[in-house]
């Protein structure tokens, strides 16, 4: 069987989508991926859904008009809400959100079905997390909370900071108090806070969709015979992993290696994309 050697293209609001991008070069090490971090317009969350959605399809449009894509990752939590289903309707490539990947993983991890989810004001005020939480698992109480100040503590580099952890722990007080057994990180930035938040509730199983995307992607790719061959030198020709960012580069890069680590050559490049009508 011929192997498929176009690339996956994978876009998020920032950073966040990082934390997906690190999970499929893990288990897909033989593909090439081509990531748009659209810094100069996050947040996505306080936005209107139609502006999302014409975001991530210009997204879309620009991945497969220059990188040939062989699938699609929407590794944002609001894109996936404002946009997946449009695109998968419409392109004749898989398209893969992070939304119902994190509601599986949850359902499955949680013992008294009471869950929490934490994500951008765009994700909750959409509903989607609840209802498909509930429809999976019925009589499930969830309890669903904004966390957009979290967004910007990633995108700021300040994750890491002594007093955000006390910020992290005073927002999730009343998560705690509900007495969740699980807690879906519903935006694909939140990764970063993992290890604060779980200081705050210590209890509680943290649920990552980012990993379970990677796994459905890896999934898809090998049911529609799309797999890159892990034989194979990758690319040796081409840059295997190719970041653009909307924005500035320097604050880009900085963080994207710190989560990423410095084990792959992660390119770097300013995508200009003209504004949407």
């Amino acid at each position: 069987m011929k192997k498929n050697t176009k690339t996956i293209g994978m876009m998020d609001s920032g950073i966040g989508g990082l934390t997906v991008l690190k999970a499929a070069v893990h288990s897909l090490p033989a593909e090439a991926i081509a990531y748009v971090g659209d810094t100069a317009r996050m947040p996505y969350g306080p936005r209107k859904p139609e502006e999302v959605a014409d975001f991530t399809r210009q997204i879309a449009d620009y991945l497969i008009e220059s990188h040939d894509i062989k699938a699609l990752v929407i590794a944002c939590n609001t894109a996936t809400a404002c946009a997946l289903p449009g695109l998968q309707e419409d392109l004749a490539i898989p398209v893969i959100g992070v939304i119902d990947s994190g509601v599986q993983s949850a359902v499955l991890a949680s013992k008294t079905k009471k869950i929490g989810v934490i994500a951008t004001e765009g994700t909750v005020d959409s509903g989607q997390y609840q209802a498909e939480i509930q429809a999976a698992a019925p009589g499930s109480q969830i309890f669903a909370q904004a966390e957009p100040d979290f967004v910007q503590f990633v995108e700021q580099n300040r994750y890491q900071d002594a007093e955000v952890a006390e910020i992290v722990k005073d927002h999730l007080q009343p998560l705690k108090e509900a007495g969740i057994d699980t807690l879906v990180l519903g935006c694909t930035h939140f990764p970063l806070l993992a290890d604060v938040i779980q200081q705050a509730l210590p209890e509680v199983t943290l649920v990552d969709p980012g990993v379970a995307t990677a796994q459905k992607l890896a999934t898809i790719l090998k049911e529609q015979d799309l797999l890159a061959d892990s034989d194979m030198e990758v690319h040796p020709e081409n840059k295997q992993y190719q970041l653009y960012t909307t924005g500035p580069v320097s604050t880009f890069s900085t963080i994207a290696e710190q989560w990423l680590g410095s084990k792959h050559d992660w390119h770097f490049t300013h995508l200009n994309l003209p504004a949407t009508d």
